[in-house]
Protein backbone atom coordinates (compact mmCIF):
# COMPACT_ATOMS: atom_id res chain seq x y z
CA UNK A 1 0.00 0.00 0.00
CA UNK A 2 2.92 2.38 1.11
CA UNK A 3 4.98 1.61 -2.03
CA UNK A 4 1.66 2.04 -4.45
CA UNK A 5 0.97 5.29 -3.06
CA UNK A 6 5.02 6.31 -3.27
CA UNK A 7 4.78 5.13 -6.78
CA UNK A 8 1.50 7.77 -7.25
CA UNK A 9 3.43 10.50 -5.84
CA UNK A 10 6.52 9.85 -8.20
CA UNK A 11 4.46 9.82 -11.16
CA UNK A 12 3.25 13.18 -10.19
CA UNK A 13 6.33 15.03 -9.65
CA UNK A 14 7.83 13.47 -13.12
CA UNK A 15 4.80 14.53 -14.93
CA UNK A 16 5.01 18.00 -13.56
CA UNK A 17 8.94 18.28 -14.61
CA UNK A 18 8.05 16.99 -17.29
CA UNK A 19 5.95 20.03 -18.19
CA UNK A 20 8.38 22.06 -17.25
CA UNK A 21 11.24 20.59 -19.04
CA UNK A 22 11.76 18.65 -22.12
CA UNK A 23 10.83 15.46 -21.36
CA UNK A 24 13.82 12.80 -22.26
CA UNK A 25 13.84 10.88 -25.05
CA UNK A 26 13.92 7.45 -22.81
CA UNK A 27 11.67 7.05 -19.52
CA UNK A 28 13.07 5.31 -16.24
CA UNK A 29 11.94 2.25 -15.94
CA UNK A 30 12.29 1.28 -12.79
CA UNK A 31 11.10 2.82 -9.22
CA UNK A 32 14.68 3.85 -8.06
CA UNK A 33 15.59 5.14 -11.53
CA UNK A 34 12.03 7.26 -10.74
CA UNK A 35 13.23 8.27 -7.25
CA UNK A 36 16.08 9.24 -8.46
CA UNK A 37 15.53 11.44 -10.67
CA UNK A 38 13.08 13.40 -8.62
CA UNK A 39 16.20 13.87 -6.29
CA UNK A 40 17.86 15.38 -9.06
CA UNK A 41 15.21 17.56 -9.74
CA UNK A 42 14.96 19.14 -5.98
CA UNK A 43 17.91 19.76 -6.23
CA UNK A 44 18.15 21.72 -9.41
CA UNK A 45 15.24 23.66 -7.87
CA UNK A 46 16.80 24.75 -4.77
CA UNK A 47 20.34 25.57 -6.84
CA UNK A 48 18.18 28.09 -9.09
CA UNK A 49 16.26 29.51 -6.15
CA UNK A 50 19.00 30.38 -4.47
CA UNK A 51 20.64 32.22 -7.41
CA UNK A 52 17.32 34.38 -7.77
CA UNK A 53 17.87 34.98 -4.13
CA UNK A 54 21.42 36.32 -4.61
CA UNK A 55 20.54 38.23 -7.27
CA UNK A 56 17.67 39.96 -5.29
CA UNK A 57 20.15 40.68 -2.62
CA UNK A 58 22.77 42.43 -4.88
CA UNK A 59 19.48 44.44 -6.84
CA UNK A 60 18.63 45.37 -3.27
CA UNK A 61 21.19 48.27 -3.37
CA UNK A 62 20.75 49.34 -6.97
CA UNK A 63 17.12 50.02 -5.90
CA UNK A 64 17.53 51.81 -2.38
CA UNK A 65 19.18 54.48 -4.43
CA UNK A 66 17.01 55.13 -7.47
CA UNK A 67 14.60 55.28 -4.16
CA UNK A 68 16.91 57.93 -2.59
CA UNK A 69 17.38 59.75 -6.35
CA UNK A 70 13.41 60.18 -6.51
CA UNK A 71 12.94 61.33 -3.06
CA UNK A 72 15.73 63.80 -3.69
CA UNK A 73 14.55 64.75 -7.15
CA UNK A 74 11.15 65.07 -5.66
CA UNK A 75 12.12 67.54 -3.14
CA UNK A 76 13.58 69.29 -5.58
CA UNK A 77 10.61 69.88 -7.82
CA UNK A 78 9.11 70.90 -4.62
CA UNK A 79 11.49 73.56 -4.00
CA UNK A 80 11.22 75.13 -7.33
CA UNK A 81 7.19 75.10 -7.47
CA UNK A 82 7.25 77.06 -4.11
CA UNK A 83 9.57 79.54 -6.00
CA UNK A 84 7.54 79.46 -9.13
CA UNK A 85 4.71 79.79 -7.16
CA UNK A 86 6.37 82.66 -5.06
CA UNK A 87 6.96 84.57 -8.63
CA UNK A 88 3.35 84.18 -9.61
CA UNK A 89 2.37 85.99 -6.64
CA UNK A 90 4.94 88.54 -7.02
CA UNK A 91 4.44 89.18 -11.03
CA UNK A 92 0.50 89.10 -10.32
CA UNK A 93 1.00 92.02 -8.04
CA UNK A 94 3.24 93.57 -10.15
CA UNK A 95 0.83 93.10 -12.99
CA UNK A 96 -1.53 94.95 -11.06
CA UNK A 97 0.23 97.90 -10.19
CA UNK A 98 0.95 98.30 -13.73
CA UNK A 99 -2.12 97.88 -14.52
CA UNK A 100 -3.52 100.48 -12.11
CA UNK A 101 -0.59 102.82 -13.15
CA UNK A 102 -1.48 102.54 -17.03
CA UNK A 103 -5.21 103.54 -16.57
CA UNK A 104 -4.11 106.28 -14.61
CA UNK A 105 -1.71 107.56 -16.95
CA UNK A 106 -4.48 106.72 -19.85
CA UNK A 107 -6.96 108.60 -18.51
CA UNK A 108 -9.47 110.23 -21.50
CA UNK A 109 -7.30 108.56 -24.32
CA UNK A 110 -8.84 105.62 -23.27
CA UNK A 111 -12.12 106.73 -24.68
CA UNK A 112 -9.91 108.17 -27.49
CA UNK A 113 -8.74 105.19 -28.63
CA UNK A 114 -12.06 103.94 -28.55
CA UNK A 115 -13.37 105.94 -30.70
CA UNK A 116 -10.32 105.76 -33.04
CA UNK A 117 -11.38 102.09 -33.37
CA UNK A 118 -14.78 102.70 -33.93
CA UNK A 119 -13.78 105.36 -37.10
CA UNK A 120 -11.28 102.97 -38.07
CA UNK A 121 -13.52 99.69 -38.64
CA UNK A 122 -16.30 102.06 -40.25
CA UNK A 123 -13.29 103.25 -42.57
CA UNK A 124 -12.34 100.24 -43.40
CA UNK A 125 -15.69 98.85 -44.32
CA UNK A 126 -17.04 102.45 -46.41
CA UNK A 127 -13.34 102.21 -48.48
CA UNK A 128 -14.09 98.70 -49.18
CA UNK A 129 -17.56 99.74 -50.90
CA UNK A 130 -16.11 103.30 -52.24
CA UNK A 131 -14.74 103.21 -55.95
CA UNK A 132 -11.89 105.07 -54.82
CA UNK A 133 -10.37 101.49 -53.85
CA UNK A 134 -9.94 100.60 -57.27
CA UNK A 135 -7.53 102.96 -57.63
CA UNK A 136 -5.70 102.67 -53.91
CA UNK A 137 -6.61 98.78 -52.89
CA UNK A 138 -3.97 98.89 -50.22
CA UNK A 139 -5.00 101.32 -47.53
CA UNK A 140 -7.47 98.67 -46.63
CA UNK A 141 -4.41 96.56 -44.89
CA UNK A 142 -3.31 99.36 -42.82
CA UNK A 143 -6.63 100.11 -41.66
CA UNK A 144 -7.01 96.47 -40.87
CA UNK A 145 -3.79 96.33 -38.78
CA UNK A 146 -4.86 99.62 -37.02
CA UNK A 147 -7.91 97.90 -35.85
CA UNK A 148 -6.61 95.08 -34.80
CA UNK A 149 -3.98 96.84 -32.71
CA UNK A 150 -6.32 99.01 -30.90
CA UNK A 151 -8.79 95.77 -30.17
CA UNK A 152 -5.85 93.81 -28.85
CA UNK A 153 -5.42 96.34 -26.10
CA UNK A 154 -1.71 95.45 -25.45
CA UNK A 155 -0.50 98.24 -27.83
CA UNK A 156 -1.61 101.74 -28.48
CA UNK A 157 -1.86 102.56 -32.04
CA UNK A 158 1.37 105.15 -32.99
CA UNK A 159 1.28 108.62 -34.37
CA UNK A 160 2.18 107.88 -38.27
CA UNK A 161 -1.11 104.97 -37.80
CA UNK A 162 -3.23 107.78 -36.66
CA UNK A 163 -2.19 109.94 -39.17
CA UNK A 164 -2.38 107.68 -41.88
CA UNK A 165 -6.18 107.25 -40.70
CA UNK A 166 -6.38 110.84 -41.03
CA UNK A 167 -4.77 110.70 -44.39
CA UNK A 168 -7.24 107.83 -45.75
CA UNK A 169 -10.44 110.07 -44.58
CA UNK A 170 -8.92 113.45 -45.92
CA UNK A 171 -8.05 111.84 -49.25
CA UNK A 172 -11.44 110.27 -49.47
CA UNK A 173 -13.23 112.96 -49.15
CA UNK A 174 -10.86 114.59 -52.02
CA UNK A 175 -11.53 112.03 -54.29
CA UNK A 176 -15.51 111.68 -53.80
CA UNK A 177 -15.07 115.55 -55.26
CA UNK A 178 -13.02 114.38 -58.55
CA UNK A 179 -12.98 113.09 -61.92
CA UNK A 180 -10.43 110.77 -62.33
CA UNK A 181 -8.85 109.00 -64.90
CA UNK A 182 -7.20 105.67 -65.04
CA UNK A 183 -6.76 102.59 -66.32
CA UNK A 184 -7.95 99.23 -64.72
CA UNK A 185 -8.24 95.64 -65.93
CA UNK A 186 -12.66 95.34 -66.94
CA UNK A 187 -14.40 92.53 -67.17
CA UNK A 188 -16.06 92.16 -70.53
CA UNK A 189 -19.02 90.22 -71.15
CA UNK A 190 -17.71 87.51 -72.58
CA UNK A 191 -15.35 86.71 -69.20
CA UNK A 192 -11.97 88.22 -70.54
CA UNK A 193 -10.07 91.18 -68.90
CA UNK A 194 -9.20 93.78 -71.25
CA UNK A 195 -6.60 97.08 -69.35
CA UNK A 196 -9.29 99.87 -70.50
CA UNK A 197 -9.55 103.56 -70.01
CA UNK A 198 -12.25 104.41 -67.57
CA UNK A 199 -13.51 107.22 -65.67
CA UNK A 200 -14.47 107.68 -62.26
CA UNK A 201 -17.21 110.07 -61.21
CA UNK A 202 -16.41 110.83 -57.56
CA UNK A 203 -17.44 107.89 -55.51
CA UNK A 204 -21.19 107.33 -58.02
CA UNK A 205 -20.33 105.78 -61.33
CA UNK A 206 -17.37 104.35 -63.35
CA UNK A 207 -17.60 104.48 -66.89
CA UNK A 208 -15.64 103.43 -69.78
CA UNK A 209 -16.30 104.68 -73.49
CA UNK A 210 -20.08 104.00 -74.51
CA UNK A 211 -20.55 101.81 -71.03
CA UNK A 212 -21.52 102.17 -67.42
CA UNK A 213 -19.16 99.71 -65.58
CA UNK A 214 -20.32 98.25 -62.21
CA UNK A 215 -17.68 97.74 -59.17
CA UNK A 216 -18.09 94.09 -57.19
CA UNK A 217 -17.13 95.13 -53.53
CA UNK A 218 -16.28 91.47 -52.75
CA UNK A 219 -13.85 90.79 -55.21
CA UNK A 220 -12.80 93.93 -55.99
CA UNK A 221 -13.01 93.22 -59.85
CA UNK A 222 -14.51 96.33 -62.15
CA UNK A 223 -17.09 94.65 -64.98
CA UNK A 224 -19.09 95.89 -67.89
CA UNK A 225 -23.04 95.56 -66.86
CA UNK A 226 -24.95 93.27 -68.69
CA UNK A 227 -27.17 95.71 -69.64
CA UNK A 228 -26.87 99.38 -70.54
CA UNK A 229 -29.52 101.72 -69.46
CA UNK A 230 -32.07 102.54 -72.43
CA UNK A 231 -32.25 106.00 -73.69
CA UNK A 232 -29.42 107.26 -76.28
CA UNK A 233 -28.54 110.17 -73.83
CA UNK A 234 -27.22 107.90 -70.59
CA UNK A 235 -25.09 106.62 -73.18
CA UNK A 236 -23.82 109.06 -75.28
CA UNK A 237 -22.81 111.14 -72.15
CA UNK A 238 -20.28 108.56 -70.99
CA UNK A 239 -18.48 108.86 -74.35
CA UNK A 240 -18.63 112.42 -74.15
CA UNK A 241 -17.72 112.66 -70.30
CA UNK A 242 -14.56 110.22 -71.53
CA UNK A 243 -12.98 112.28 -74.50
CA UNK A 244 -13.14 115.68 -72.87
CA UNK A 245 -10.64 116.83 -71.09
CA UNK A 246 -11.08 120.16 -69.73
CA UNK A 247 -14.82 122.08 -69.28
CA UNK A 248 -18.02 120.91 -68.26
CA UNK A 249 -19.84 117.77 -69.59
CA UNK A 250 -23.46 116.82 -68.94
CA UNK A 251 -23.34 113.59 -67.59
CA UNK A 252 -26.35 111.70 -65.37
CA UNK A 253 -24.69 111.10 -61.82
CA UNK A 254 -26.12 108.19 -60.33
CA UNK A 255 -26.30 109.73 -56.32
CA UNK A 256 -27.61 106.00 -54.93
CA UNK A 257 -24.51 104.41 -55.93
CA UNK A 258 -26.12 102.03 -58.16
CA UNK A 259 -29.35 101.83 -57.12
CA UNK A 260 -31.07 104.04 -59.69
CA UNK A 261 -29.08 102.83 -61.86
CA UNK A 262 -29.92 99.19 -61.39
CA UNK A 263 -33.11 100.23 -61.44
CA UNK A 264 -33.15 101.78 -65.17
CA UNK A 265 -31.04 98.19 -65.74
CA UNK A 266 -34.08 96.11 -64.92
CA UNK A 267 -36.85 98.52 -66.61
CA UNK A 268 -38.10 96.36 -69.40
CA UNK A 269 -37.59 98.18 -72.92
CA UNK A 270 -40.57 98.40 -75.13
CA UNK A 271 -39.66 95.03 -76.61
CA UNK A 272 -39.63 93.48 -72.99
CA UNK A 273 -42.80 94.90 -72.96
CA UNK A 274 -44.59 93.24 -75.40
CA UNK A 275 -42.99 90.02 -74.93
CA UNK A 276 -45.02 90.33 -71.35
CA UNK A 277 -48.34 90.31 -73.34
CA UNK A 278 -47.97 86.93 -74.86
CA UNK A 279 -49.89 85.64 -77.41
CA UNK A 280 -52.88 87.84 -76.67
CA UNK A 281 -50.47 90.66 -77.10
CA UNK A 282 -49.16 90.09 -80.12
CA UNK A 283 -52.95 89.71 -81.58
CA UNK A 284 -53.46 92.68 -80.35
CA UNK A 285 -50.70 94.61 -81.68
CA UNK A 286 -51.65 92.67 -85.20
CA UNK A 287 -55.06 94.09 -85.09
CA UNK A 288 -53.66 97.53 -84.62
CA UNK A 289 -51.11 97.15 -87.26
CA UNK A 290 -53.59 95.99 -89.68
CA UNK A 291 -56.44 99.03 -88.67
CA UNK A 292 -54.04 101.77 -88.87
CA UNK A 293 -52.35 100.63 -92.23
CA UNK A 294 -56.53 100.43 -93.47
CA UNK A 295 -56.66 103.96 -91.75
CA UNK A 296 -54.20 105.58 -93.25
CA UNK A 297 -54.98 104.22 -96.77
CA UNK A 298 -58.60 105.36 -96.52
CA UNK A 299 -57.52 108.33 -95.27
CA UNK A 300 -54.81 109.14 -98.41
CA UNK A 301 -57.63 108.09 -100.56
CA UNK A 302 -60.80 110.15 -99.49
CA UNK A 303 -58.43 113.27 -98.98
CA UNK A 304 -57.03 112.54 -102.82
CA UNK A 305 -61.07 112.68 -103.30
CA UNK A 306 -62.13 115.15 -101.92
CA UNK A 307 -59.21 117.53 -103.43
CA UNK A 308 -60.84 116.01 -106.84
CA UNK A 309 -64.42 116.57 -106.07
CA UNK A 310 -62.91 120.18 -104.71
CA UNK A 311 -61.64 120.62 -108.10
CA UNK A 312 -64.92 119.84 -109.97
CA UNK A 313 -66.66 122.40 -107.92
CA UNK A 314 -64.54 125.00 -109.28
CA UNK A 315 -64.89 123.79 -113.29
CA UNK A 316 -67.83 123.68 -115.31
CA UNK A 317 -67.00 120.72 -117.60
CA UNK A 318 -67.69 117.56 -116.14
CA UNK A 319 -64.34 115.68 -114.85
CA UNK A 320 -65.23 111.76 -114.86
CA UNK A 321 -62.38 111.02 -112.38
CA UNK A 322 -64.49 112.00 -109.33
CA UNK A 323 -67.34 111.03 -107.65
CA UNK A 324 -68.85 114.82 -108.54
CA UNK A 325 -68.17 114.29 -111.89
CA UNK A 326 -69.59 110.88 -112.34
CA UNK A 327 -72.72 111.83 -110.42
CA UNK A 328 -72.71 115.24 -112.86
CA UNK A 329 -72.65 113.03 -115.82
CA UNK A 330 -75.52 111.02 -114.75
CA UNK A 331 -77.36 114.34 -114.98
CA UNK A 332 -75.86 115.26 -118.36
CA UNK A 333 -77.18 111.93 -119.89
CA UNK A 334 -80.41 112.79 -118.37
CA UNK A 335 -81.04 116.17 -118.93
CA UNK A 336 -84.54 116.14 -120.76
CA UNK A 337 -85.79 113.20 -118.61
CA UNK A 338 -88.92 114.40 -116.08
CA UNK A 339 -87.98 115.91 -112.31
CA UNK A 340 -88.71 112.19 -110.84
CA UNK A 341 -87.00 110.40 -113.57
CA UNK A 342 -83.95 112.69 -112.65
CA UNK A 343 -83.79 112.48 -108.89
CA UNK A 344 -84.01 108.60 -108.96
CA UNK A 345 -81.49 108.50 -111.65
CA UNK A 346 -79.24 110.82 -109.42
CA UNK A 347 -80.08 109.33 -106.17
CA UNK A 348 -78.77 105.93 -107.76
CA UNK A 349 -75.24 107.35 -109.16
CA UNK A 350 -75.14 108.33 -105.32
CA UNK A 351 -75.43 105.31 -103.91
CA UNK A 352 -73.10 103.86 -106.46
CA UNK A 353 -70.56 106.17 -105.05
CA UNK A 354 -71.21 106.14 -101.50
CA UNK A 355 -69.90 101.74 -101.10
CA UNK A 356 -66.30 103.13 -102.43
CA UNK A 357 -66.61 106.15 -100.22
CA UNK A 358 -66.91 103.82 -96.90
CA UNK A 359 -64.98 101.15 -97.65
CA UNK A 360 -63.28 99.42 -94.88
CA UNK A 361 -64.20 102.27 -92.31
CA UNK A 362 -66.84 99.62 -90.80
CA UNK A 363 -63.85 97.34 -90.39
CA UNK A 364 -61.76 99.94 -88.23
CA UNK A 365 -64.64 100.56 -86.14
CA UNK A 366 -64.51 96.96 -85.20
CA UNK A 367 -60.93 97.31 -84.31
CA UNK A 368 -61.63 100.21 -81.91
CA UNK A 369 -64.28 97.64 -80.42
CA UNK A 370 -62.29 94.51 -80.41
CA UNK A 371 -59.23 95.76 -78.87
CA UNK A 372 -60.00 96.46 -75.77
CA UNK A 373 -62.10 93.35 -75.92
CA UNK A 374 -58.77 91.56 -76.36
CA UNK A 375 -56.88 93.21 -73.88
CA UNK A 376 -59.75 92.23 -71.22
CA UNK A 377 -59.32 88.48 -72.65
CA UNK A 378 -55.72 89.21 -71.44
CA UNK A 379 -56.18 90.41 -68.27
CA UNK A 380 -57.71 87.40 -67.31
CA UNK A 381 -55.61 84.79 -68.48
CA UNK A 382 -52.85 86.32 -66.74
CA UNK A 383 -54.82 86.46 -63.15
CA UNK A 384 -55.51 82.99 -64.46
CA UNK A 385 -51.93 82.51 -64.79
CA UNK A 386 -51.24 84.40 -61.24
CA UNK A 387 -53.66 82.25 -59.21
CA UNK A 388 -52.13 79.11 -60.88
CA UNK A 389 -48.48 80.08 -59.87
CA UNK A 390 -49.81 81.46 -55.86
CA UNK A 391 -51.72 77.73 -55.95
CA UNK A 392 -48.31 75.89 -57.22
CA UNK A 393 -45.73 77.99 -54.85
CA UNK A 394 -47.82 80.16 -52.54
CA UNK A 395 -47.15 84.03 -52.23
CA UNK A 396 -43.72 83.56 -50.66
CA UNK A 397 -42.06 84.65 -53.53
CA UNK A 398 -43.75 87.76 -55.72
CA UNK A 399 -41.39 87.24 -58.67
CA UNK A 400 -43.31 84.09 -59.23
CA UNK A 401 -46.55 85.81 -59.75
CA UNK A 402 -44.81 88.91 -61.81
CA UNK A 403 -45.09 87.24 -65.31
CA UNK A 404 -49.07 86.49 -64.91
CA UNK A 405 -49.75 90.21 -63.42
CA UNK A 406 -47.74 91.92 -66.39
CA UNK A 407 -49.20 89.68 -68.99
CA UNK A 408 -52.87 90.87 -67.40
CA UNK A 409 -51.68 94.75 -67.23
CA UNK A 410 -49.65 94.64 -70.27
CA UNK A 411 -52.45 93.62 -72.23
CA UNK A 412 -54.81 95.70 -70.87
CA UNK A 413 -52.45 98.44 -71.98
CA UNK A 414 -52.17 97.01 -75.53
CA UNK A 415 -55.81 97.15 -75.91
CA UNK A 416 -56.67 100.46 -74.67
CA UNK A 417 -53.53 101.29 -76.85
CA UNK A 418 -54.83 100.26 -80.38
CA UNK A 419 -58.42 101.29 -79.27
CA UNK A 420 -57.87 104.76 -78.83
CA UNK A 421 -55.99 105.93 -82.24
CA UNK A 422 -58.14 103.54 -83.90
CA UNK A 423 -61.77 105.59 -82.20
CA UNK A 424 -59.42 108.56 -83.75
CA UNK A 425 -58.89 107.48 -87.30
CA UNK A 426 -62.32 106.07 -87.63
CA UNK A 427 -63.63 109.56 -86.97
CA UNK A 428 -61.39 111.33 -89.14
CA UNK A 429 -61.82 109.10 -92.26
CA UNK A 430 -65.31 108.54 -91.41
CA UNK A 431 -65.45 112.11 -91.59
CA UNK A 432 -63.94 113.00 -94.99
CA UNK A 433 -66.42 110.06 -96.34
CA UNK A 434 -69.56 111.72 -94.91
CA UNK A 435 -68.03 115.12 -96.19
CA UNK A 436 -67.73 113.94 -99.90
CA UNK A 437 -71.31 111.92 -99.84
CA UNK A 438 -72.44 115.16 -98.34
CA UNK A 439 -71.15 117.11 -101.31
CA UNK A 440 -72.64 115.24 -103.69
CA UNK A 441 -75.72 114.75 -102.23
CA UNK A 442 -75.95 119.11 -102.04
CA UNK A 443 -74.75 118.89 -105.79
CA UNK A 444 -77.71 116.55 -106.56
CA UNK A 445 -80.19 118.51 -104.77
CA UNK A 446 -79.36 121.64 -105.96
CA UNK A 447 -79.07 119.71 -109.61
CA UNK A 448 -82.64 118.76 -109.23
CA UNK A 449 -84.02 121.73 -107.70
CA UNK A 450 -82.37 123.74 -111.10
CA UNK A 451 -84.29 120.73 -113.21
CA UNK A 452 -87.25 121.32 -111.60
CA UNK A 453 -87.49 125.15 -112.17
CA UNK A 454 -86.21 124.82 -115.45
CA UNK A 455 -89.54 122.67 -116.14
CA UNK A 456 -92.02 124.72 -114.38
CA UNK A 457 -90.90 127.77 -116.73
CA UNK A 458 -91.31 125.79 -119.44
CA UNK A 459 -94.53 124.42 -118.78
CA UNK A 460 -95.68 127.88 -118.21
CA UNK A 461 -94.51 129.25 -120.98
CA UNK A 462 -96.27 127.19 -123.31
Amino acid sequence: MNLRKLFSIAATVVLVAGLAQPVPAQQALTLDELLRRVEQGRVTDNREAQERERRFRDNQAEQQQLLRNAENQRAAEERRSSELEARFNTNEQELSELTSQLELRLGALRELFGVLQQVAGDAQGRFEGSLTNIQYPDRGTELRALVDRIAGGSRLPSIEQIEGLWFELQREMTESGRVARFTTDVINLDGTKTPTEVVRVGVYNIIADGRYLRYEIGTGNVSELPRQPDGGRFVRSTSNLLAAREGTVGFGIDVTRGQVLAALIATPNLVERIQQGGFVGYLIIALGVIGTLIALQRLLVLSLTSSKVTAQLKRDEVIPDNPLGRVLGVYEENRNVDVETLELKMSEAIVKETPALNRAILFIKIISVVAPLMGLLGTVVGMINTFQAITLFGTGDPKLMAGGISQALVTTVLGLSVAIPMVLLHTIVAGRSKRIIQVLQEQSAGIIARHAERKTATTAAS
